[in-house]
């Protein structure tokens, strides 16, 4: 029988400190609410020798060495990645403690130091989204999927950016002890929800270009907040107080898309919540968010998220 979780986190100079305390936080919680058995967390570095973060927090740390057995190996992301792949006795550790470790993870750019040690190849994987390209063009042998929150393959897991560590981290204690247990901690932690992995690393506000004249950003503000209103183009226009063409010529340069295609996105990211998180029937829904039919959703769905409302909420609804 398990007695102990061993959770080893591994950190280098200019690491993200959110990317260490998150995932800390979430074990140290778990363990909290009678997580049976316990987590074991130690931080961990090349050196021994306390680590400045990027932030200009310093945390101590215990030398990396051949502790066994290891539960669970996480790496750990920030500004100082790159300096930490160039650091061969970090990499070769890195190597030799993932053979013994059941499960392998990282977080942001943390996945740069697991491939540099070979251990992603063949593997489907995330990181921080504005470094999904870099990954990709430097370790071709690794699938690289840039709109997940955390990917899990096989016994790798790995996730986005920052605060996504801390998803991780929850996927990690649902996994070892259950959904209840899991939702307890988020909710102890203030998370909002525990977010499903397959969920999408930004909404579409944040995938747009920010619109620099002052009645598009309202235009934009107003899809988000009232799916359910007319946003055609004409009636955009008028919101925007200007002409139907010039509306849409503006909207096209500065937001990146037609509003079309930024209105029919921003009703299936309202119409994803809801299914989420409320136990709201599909026909509700799709009115709530504009779309009038469940036929209309349903076609939407498939264009946006390649998969139907209900098979999305099957894989992604939050228990009460």
């Amino acid at each position: 029988m398990v007695r102990i979780r061993s959770v080893l986190v591994v950190a280098f100079p200019d690491v993200q400190a959110l990317d260490v305390v998150g995932p800390l936080e979430v074990f140290a919680m778990a363990n909290r609410f009678g997580a049976d058995p316990p987590y074991a967390t130690a931080l961990v570095s090349a050196s021994g020798r306390p680590v400045t973060t990027s932030s200009g927090l310093s945390l101590g740390t215990e030398r990396a060495s051949r502790r066994a057995p290891i539960d669970t190996l996480l790496v750990a992301g920030g500004t100082g990645t790159p300096a930490a792949m160039a650091d061969e006795s970090l990499i070769a550790w890195l190597r030799t403690a993932a053979r013994s470790a059941r499960r392998v993870t990282s977080v942001c750019s943390g996945a740069f130091l697991l491939a540099q040690a070979g251990l992603l190849d063949g593997r489907r994987v995330t990181t921080h989204w504005s470094a999904c390209d870099t990954l990709a063009r430097l370790f071709p042998a690794i699938e690289v999927d840039a709109d997940r929150i955390y990917v899990r393959d096989g016994n790798v897991w790995t996730s986005a950016g920052v605060t996504a560590g801390m998803d991780l981290a929850l996927a990690l204690v649902e996994h070892d002890h259950g959904g209840e247990l899991a939702l307890a901690v988020a909710r102890q932690l203030v998370l909002f929800t525990h977010r499903p992995g397959g969920q999408s690393q930004f909404s579409v506000q944040l995938a747009a270009r920010r619109a620099e004249r002052e009645p598009l950003r309202d235009a934009l503000a107003f899809v988000a907040e009232h799916p359910e209103a007319d946003l055609s183009v004409p009636a955009l226009a008028r919101r925007a107080a200007m002409s139907v063409r010039s509306f849409a010529r503006a909207f096209r340069r500065e937001v990146g898309t037609t509003p079309a295609v930024f209105v029919q996105r921003s009703r299936v990211e309202a119409a994803r919540r809801l299914l989420e998180t409320t136990d709201r029937t599909v026909d509700d829904i799709a009115r709530a968010c504009g779309f009038g039919t469940v036929e209309t959703m349903h076609r939407a769905f498939q264009r946006v998220v390649h998969t139907t409302p209900g098979q999305y909420r099957r894989l992604f609804a939050v228990p009460a």
